[in-house]
């Protein structure tokens, strides 16, 4: 029996796990509901826009987590290899150490929605650009800086499809370890 109240919270907490595990293609609004326990006229209700307004939702949410958690602290004062330390226990965190698949990437898949495109593009490049000044801040070259930064999330993805495919957390969790090494190499 479908459940008739969800709190904001909760809801996005569903909605992200439907579009973590389907995508935003394979996310249908009969999956949605039953994840839910909402009805459609629930859901619509909520989100007018229909699974748009949700994948927005979701991203938007993600978004401050990603801002508030990863990307403020590498802006912080301290030490570039403990930043990037704390950014690495942080995804650790949100990727349930490699369980959970990368929002950001589920949701690239399938939407025509230029909005969602246009966050997910966001999302990413403040990420690239905000690691690699903390790289930069290490000695790097400008160059090789963001290099680094685009190759250490690379390899975050790629640890992290590699984890959802072959259900192996080990590389995940071995790329977290060694990102601050990684990235502050001055030789590319």
């Amino acid at each position: 029996m479908p459940i008739t109240k969800v709190n904001e919270n909760e809801l996005l907490d569903r909605l992200t796990d439907v579009f973590r595990t389907y995508g935003y293609e394979g996310a249908s609004l009969s999956k949605i509901s039953e994840v839910t326990g909402l009805q459609r006229a629930s859901l619509y209700h909520r989100f007018p826009g229909g699974k748009e307004d949700m994948a927005k939702a979701v991203l938007e949410r993600a978004g401050q987590w990603l801002t508030g958690q990863v990307l403020a602290p590498l802006s912080e004062p301290g030490k570039p290899a403990d930043r990037i330390r704390h950014m690495a226990k942080e995804l650790h965190s949100f990727y349930a150490g490699g369980k959970h698949c990368c929002l950001l990437d589920s949701l690239s898949f399938g939407s025509d929605d230029s909005d969602i495109r246009q966050h997910v593009q966001q999302g990413m490049s403040e990420w690239v650009d905000k690691l690699a000044k903390v790289v930069r801040e290490a000695g790097v070259s400008s160059k090789n800086a963001r290099q680094h930064a685009q190759d250490a999330i690379s390899h975050i993805q790629g640890t992290l499809v590699v984890a959802r495919v072959m259900k192996d957390y080990g590389p995940f969790e071995r790329m977290l370890s060694e990102l601050p090494t990684t990235l502050l190499r001055k030789k590319s």
